[in-house]
């Protein structure tokens, strides 16, 4: 994963650079605990990695990789809301640690901050606000309707964490001034990789201990979320294969892309797989 994350501290700098300015120190220190609490800025990595294989400007896509980070931090706000969720990467949630409207006002400051990185190229507001809408529907969808069969979880997965690595891999390409092909292949790529890492994620809360997953575990099963494997009854190794075909189909969606930078296309396609074997 070494190589994977190599814009790490670029990344932290700019998330740190755009937060400082945030006012009042009250939202700030909110903002700050968020998006500070941990993660593997997945989404941010993978708008660097797909500007690097096209031979963009890294420096450029980065006021985008942080933006996309930003609008992923906001969600998790609301999921944790939703879930009754008190610990997020092992850490106080916002809504534990400042309560519901100061987690509400967090997630709208994030949604605030993210935005302004966008303004500047109108394509890559719209890859995002997409985005947003479809996340949107998803986790109405997830409350709602409650998909009980594996084409509707499948599609749930699309617009809950897909959209959002989606427009991850869109960013990269539209900074890079790629043409509409090239972004549409690394945006499928990057929604199968989603769907891969939403299933994993599904086993992960079946599966795997408090401790090593940093928030709660067994959820889907206590709050009746529709999880692959409560929705479909496939075991942890049925829904990972699951996960695997989805990290081919994203291989398969990068090769169509046609790129010549072979060392970064490598990173993406270890990405692929590494959201499938992720521990936590």
């Amino acid at each position: 994963m070494e190589n994977l994350t190599r814009h790490q501290d670029r990344i932290e700098a700019r998330l740190e650079s755009v937060l400082s300015a945030v006012e009042p120190p009250e939202l700030r220190d909110q903002v700050e605990h968020v998006v500070f609490s941990g993660g593997k800025r997945v989404r941010p990595n993978v708008t660097l990695l797909v500007c690097e294989v096209l031979d963009g400007d890294v420096e450029l896509a980065m006021d985008f990789a942080a933006g996309i980070e930003l609008v992923h931090g906001a969600s998790l706000v609301i999921d944790d809301i939703i879930d009754e969720s008190e610990l997020r990467r092992g850490t106080d949630s916002a809504w534990a640690a400042y309560g519901h409207p100061g987690a509400i006002i967090a997630s709208n400051g994030l949604i605030g901050e993210a935005l302004a990185l966008f303004t500047r190229e109108p394509e890559a507001m719209q890859a995002v606000t997409e985005a947003m809408a479809e996340l949107g529907e998803g986790e109405a969808t997830e409350l709602a309707d409650k998909p009980d069969a594996e084409a509707a979880y499948m599609q749930l997965a699309r617009r809950k964490t897909g959209a959002l690595f989606r427009a991850s891999a869109e960013l990269g390409a539209i900074a890079a001034n790629a043409d509409p092909y090239t972004v549409e292949a690394f945006g499928q790529y990057a929604e199968r990789v989603g769907v891969a890492f939403q299933i994993r994620d599904d086993v992960l809360d079946a599966t795997a201990d408090a401790e090593t997953l940093g928030k709660p575990t067994q959820h889907d099963s206590l709050k009746e979320r529709p999880s692959i494997v409560e929705v479909t009854g496939l075991s942890p190794e049925e829904a990972n294969e699951r996960a695997r075909k989805e990290a081919e189909q994203a291989l398969n969606a990068l090769e169509a892309a046609r790129v010549d930078d072979q060392e970064t296309v490598e990173y993406l396609q270890s990405l692929a797989f590494f959201v499938v074997e992720r521990q936590r």
